[in-house]
Formats: C-alpha cells, structure tokens, sequence
C-alpha cells in the first residue's frame, strides 16, 4: 500500500506540497474548512498576480529580514527561476516587468489555478472542502468538522499549511493556533495601512484619492511610490514598505511620523525658487497648484498639516517633508498579509514540528513577514516544495 498524506490548507504552500508528495507517489488528500480552495490566491491575482521577482538572489533574500536565513536554504531550493519553470510547465508563461517583478501573461489567478488543480487531480489527489481541521484526536488521528458530522483520518504524514491571519473572510482565520499552543509568535498587520487622525472636512473631501508621485521617509529609509487616501488614514505601496518598522515603532513609541516629500522630482532649491515669488492675491491652494504644480489631494495635505501646527514661513521645506504622525497599523483584517505564526524553533530544520513526529508545517502560518512585490508568494511555494520534501525524507 502507498504512503498516505493529508495536506490541510488549499493555498499556494498546501497545493505546491500535495503536487510533490503525489508525484512521488502518495495518496494525497488535501482538506480545506472553505467551500473552495485558492482563494487568498484569487484575490491576489485581481492585481495581476505578482508571483515572484526577478532580482538577483542575495538582494531577493535580503527582503525577508530576520526570518532571511530561516528562509533562505528553502529558497534557495526553489528559487524564482523554479517557480518560472513550474508556472510555465502548467502552460501559463510569465513575464518580467519593468520593476522587474514576475506576472503570468494572463495577468490572472484564475487560469492558473484550474490548470493546477487539473494536473493535481490527474496525480490522484483528492479535495475535501468544508473540512475544518479540529486538531488531534486522542489517538492522534487528524479531526476535521464538516456539514455531515465529524471526519478523522490518520495518514502517514501531514502537512499543515493553514495560512496567516489576513484576510479572514477568504478562509486565513488563524483558529487553527488553539490546536497548536505555546508554539506561535502572536499575529500581527503586515503590508497594511495606519490610522491617521484627519480633520472632518479633509477626510470627507480626500477619503478614496490617490497620492502620485511621493516619497515617504522613515528614519533612514526612504521609499518612493503611491498611497491613498482612506477614512481613517493611509494605505497603498509606499506605506505597505515601510508597514514592518512603522509598527515595530509604534508599539514602542506609541505612534511613528512619516516625512512626505509631495514633489520627489524637485530639489528643494528648484522648489523655493518657483514659491519666491510674491503671492499677490493668490490664495494658498492656488499658490501650491501653480507654481508647486501639486495635486488637489497634496495641497490638502499641506492645509491639513498647517491645521496641525506645522509652520507657514517655510513652505519649500514642508511640501519636501511633510510630517504625517501614524497611530496605529490598519486592522489585520484587511492586511495584505500577517507577520508572526509558527515559530522556527517549534521546528526542525525539514519544517517537521518537533513535538509531533511525521506532521509538517508551510507557508504563511510561519513566523515570517516580507514586502509585497512577489516575496510572499514565493516564499509559500517554496516553503511547501520544503516541508514536502522533508516529509519524504522522514518517510524515508
């Protein structure tokens, strides 16, 4: 009789890790508690579905910060290069961006995923939706409650790949930690946005507006890009790049202030030198529209800072740095991802949980954060192509 698996998630690390074990010839059954698998994934495609990055290996590696070298020989492993291959074998080709990041020509999730679950299915695998696992019985067999009672199974080897805490609503809820205690890093907001207190009159006018052309600064870091403006605060790329240490500093600080430059493209000698000149009976917002060529949504945030105490007599130097004080991370459930999980040390070095023999854990339940930018989908692929191969190994 074959070996027997049982891979709990349907996401990107629990399809990538029920595809090898069946290729090497297991049974597979991959249990999901949503009526569909995939749909963190799908959601990310709406995007155009970013799955990896075509920088050299080294800098890649330097996105995942200290979870680096926890992560880099799984990486390393399965690096972008294979995870091109494999998308491309399900036949959808990738291509490489401007800002060098990797998409699949359809610029979908959503063919790609019916192409894997075609080949998986072809392997043999069999799906079990609306399954949610309940954890261990004492018998050690896996408990999942369904529509129609409860369900066990006892395989050889299994493979957790629960997923984080963002984006609940897609089937990412973290309930499964109660089943796993004392081993997790508490979850947190990562690649969200922060609350801002604006005024009544900006957040009414400005709530929904894009912010062009920016770069935002924090401590030594300085990020060019886009935000928007939301109800309660900021949200967007630039502000997603920096999401990691501007919360790590608000938990120690209590809040964190970004500097926006409004006008990135113009020294501030060029930008002084277009506002020297007399006001006449220009109001302010017309003075900033004309000669600082800013936006409707920037000249409302000058007024807003102006509203705040920021002074008047040196505008060049606010429009260059403006300070915008963050209260709070946005809430996880609408984080493009989550920090915290499964820490390394309740693992080995295969990603087997060292208090339970034969049972492995992948993806964005571990304990690690990256940027978007095609870091964490590549980090889930290879993290399952991992935990795969090490339970291989163990079964070895």
């Amino acid at each position: 009789m074959p070996h027997t698996a049982a891979v709990i998630g349907g996401g990107p690390a629990g399809l990538m890790a029920a595809e090898i074990l069946a290729r090497a010839g297991l049974q597979v059954t991959i249990y999901d508690h949503m009526p569909s698998v995939g749909r963190k994934l799908l959601m990310a495609g709406r995007g155009g579905l970013n799955l990896t990055h075509a920088e050299p290996l080294p800098v890649f590696l330097s996105r995942y910060g200290k979870a680096r070298s926890w992560l880099e020989p799984m990486v390393a492993a399965f690096p972008p290069e294979a995870l091109i291959a494999w998308c491309n074998g399900l036949g959808q080709p990738t291509f490489v961006g401007s800002s060098a990041r990797v998409f699949p020509t359809a610029m979908k999730a959503s063919p790609l995923l019916r192409a894997w679950l075609r080949r998986l299915a072809e392997l043999g695998v069999r799906l079990e939706v609306q399954h949610r696992w309940t954890g261990w019985g004492a018998d050690g067999a896996l408990c999942f409650e369904t529509p129609a009672g409860l369900v066990r199974d006892v395989p050889n080897v299994t493979i957790l790949a629960l997923g984080g805490a963002s984006w609940p609503r897609l089937g990412s809820d973290a309930r499964w930690d109660a089943y796993l205690p004392g081993l997790l890093t508490p979850f947190q907001p990562a690649n969200c946005g922060f609350l801002v207190d604006w005024s009544p009159h900006f957040r009414t006018r400005f709530a929904g507006r894009p912010l062009k052309r920016l770069a935002v600064r924090f401590g030594q870091d300085s990020i060019r890009g886009e935000a928007v403006i939301t109800e309660t605060g900021l949200e967007g790329g630039v502000i997603y790049a920096l999401s990691g240490r501007l919360r790590d500093a608000i938990q120690i600080e209590g809040s964190a202030t970004i500097l926006v430059d409004l006008r990135p493209d113009l020294s501030p000698a060029v930008l002084a030198d277009r506002l020297g000149g007399p006001r006449r009976s220009q109001s302010l917002a017309n003075t900033l529209r004309k000669q600082a060529d800013l936006t409707p949504e920037a000249i409302g945030l000058v007024q807003e800072a102006l509203h705040a105490g920021a002074a008047l007599d040196d505008l060049p130097a606010l429009i260059k740095a403006l300070p915008i004080r963050l209260l709070a991370p946005a809430s996880i459930e609408r984080a493009i991802s989550s920090a915290g999980g499964l820490r390394a040390d309740a693992l080995d070095s295969s990603l087997m949980l060292r208090d339970r023999p034969g049972v492995f854990a992948a993806g964005e339940m571990l304990d690690w954060e990256a940027p978007t930018g095609g870091y964490l989908l590549q980090a889930c692929f290879s993290t399952g192509v991992a935990a795969a191969h090490g339970a291989l190994a163990w079964l070895r």
